[in-house]
């Protein structure tokens, strides 16, 4: 079970919380939600997302079910590292975007005192370990997996699916390019895409 800790100045050492699972399965808004709490706290937070993240809002973190919260786009993780300064609580979103440099990043907050609060996807579209997030999840504290629903089976969804044919690692998306799945139906459903485009060849 994760255990919510405060902030405790006579502590050394911060920590780093990973928030993650497949699309719409509510990690921006628990990510929100943690944030939310520390500024009810009075500590001193920031957010950050990657700058390519503008499906919502320039500057605003968004979740899905339109749940926001202020943050600052950056270009790469070292960004954060030189913005994140005099704060309690710093908050990542879309850590699957950043180079992996953002896993020395978060360690070197976390090492001045600071809590990490990292939201991202665990996998691609592939089902395939999501740039730093392997790394992210293995030196972090606490992980927290969230899952959707399958809106297939009904049962949780793990994976996310691509419906569109773009092969680019980075696309930006909502229910019309994405499904969530469960295992079973992910695979079923990439057999399928594979043999219409067979098909269509």
């Amino acid at each position: 079970m994760f255990l919510e800790n405060t902030v405790n100045h006579t502590e050394q050492f911060g920590w780093i919380e990973v928030i993650c699972g497949s699309m719409f399965s509510g990690k921006t808004e628990e990510l929100i939600r943690r944030l939310r709490r520390a500024q009810f706290a009075k500590q001193r937070v920031e957010i950050f997302k990657p700058e390519v993240d503008t499906r919502y809002h320039e500057e605003e973190v968004v979740s899905h079910n339109d749940t926001r919260i202020r943050s600052t786009p950056v270009p790469a993780s070292s960004n954060i590292r030189l913005l994140a300064n005099d704060v309690d609580v710093v908050g990542i979103d879309e850590a699957q975007f950043f180079d992996d440099e953002i896993v020395a990043v978060c360690n070197d907050l976390a090492n001045r005192g600071i809590r990490v609060i990292v939201a991202g996807l665990d996998m691609d579209f592939k089902g395939k370990p999501f740039g730093p997030m392997p790394a992210l999840m293995a030196t972090a504290e606490y992980v927290t997996k969230v899952h959707a629903v399958c809106t297939r089976t009904g049962n949780l969804a793990h994976y996310s699916f691509r419906k569109s044919l773009s092969d680019n690692l980075v696309l930006l998306g909502e229910t019309q390019e994405y499904e969530p799945l469960s295992r079973a139906a992910y695979y079923k459903a990439i057999r399928e895409q594979a043999a219409k485009n067979q098909e269509e060849e």
